[in-house]
């Protein structure tokens, strides 16, 4: 049995850098054909996952199908590259009638010992709930997500 005491190193520095006390939305690895010929991850691949991070908690939120409508801000902050372990954390900022915002950030574990974490990208992004037709929606109000759970 593993305890604190007996654990070993790589174990307990695994969350090391990642923000504490949150689940990333999405954990990627990118492959070299995500790359360039030196092993940097290409922009236009990082934006797709973070796209696809965003809108994990805008659908439950929206409670249904939502579209991206807006890409607010975007910062690459570090490289990216091939073989990086990319942790995606989204967390929406604003509701408004139909819309819903939400702040992303990527961290990436650069070693397999998942010692060396940095953050590599930040970026806002609006997304719009909308129906079975693609037309913009109201987003239900909180209470109503409440009630619609089974217990």
């Amino acid at each position: 049995m593993t305890t604190p005491e007996n654990t070993p190193l790589a174990i307990t520095t695994i969350n090391r850098g990642l923000p504490a006390g949150k689940m990333p939305e999405l954990r990627m690895m990118p492959s070299p054909s995500d790359a360039n010929v030196y092993g940097d991850v290409f922009g236009g691949w990082i934006m797709a996952q973070v796209d696809i991070a965003g809108s994990l908690p805008a659908t439950r939120r929206a409670n249904g199908r939502v579209a991206t409508i807006a890409v607010n801000s975007f910062l690459f902050k570090n490289p990216v590259f091939v073989g990086d372990l990319l942790s995606f954390y989204a967390d929406i900022v604003k509701v408004g009638n139909t819309s819903i915002t939400v702040n992303v950030e990527v961290y990436a574990e650069r070693n397999r010992l998942q010692a060396d974490t940095v953050k590599v990208t930040e970026a806002v992004l609006t997304y719009v709930a909308t129906d079975s037709d693609r037309k913009p929606r109201k987003v239900p109000p909180i209470e109503t997500l409440i009630h619609a759970q089974p217990v």
